[in-house]
């Protein structure tokens, strides 16, 4: 089953793809069936820039246990640096969206 639960976001950050690094500007991240990975669901992860097309994308797609532990890997990176370190350029830059997906 579907949750069409999906969360997008704007960010700042960068992504390789298959013609190098660009600049990323969107993320998605949905519950859904995979494309690629062998499970029936997965957490799926699209980090892109659609102004550049569709070569400027790059797509995770995370069995639930791999998901929470990489989510939970992030989480205490973030909060063991020092917190000089975490300011962005432009905090308002980083928003979040909801939506459905498809």
């Amino acid at each position: 089953m579907c949750t069409y639960q999906t969360i997008t976001l704007t960010v700042q950050g960068s992504g390789k793809g298959p013609q190098g690094w660009f600049p990323v500007t969107d993320a998605t991240v949905y519950f859904d069936h995979p494309a690629h990975a062998q499970a029936e669901h997965t957490l799926n992860v699209d980090l892109l820039n659609p102004a550049r097309g569709a070569g400027a994308r790059v797509a995770v797609e995370l069995d639930p246990v791999s998901a929470r532990a990489l989510a939970e890997a992030i989480l205490h990176t973030l909060e063991t640096v020092p917190s000089g370190l975490l300011e962005t350029a432009d905090p308002a830059a980083v928003t979040r969206r909801t939506g459905r997906l498809r």
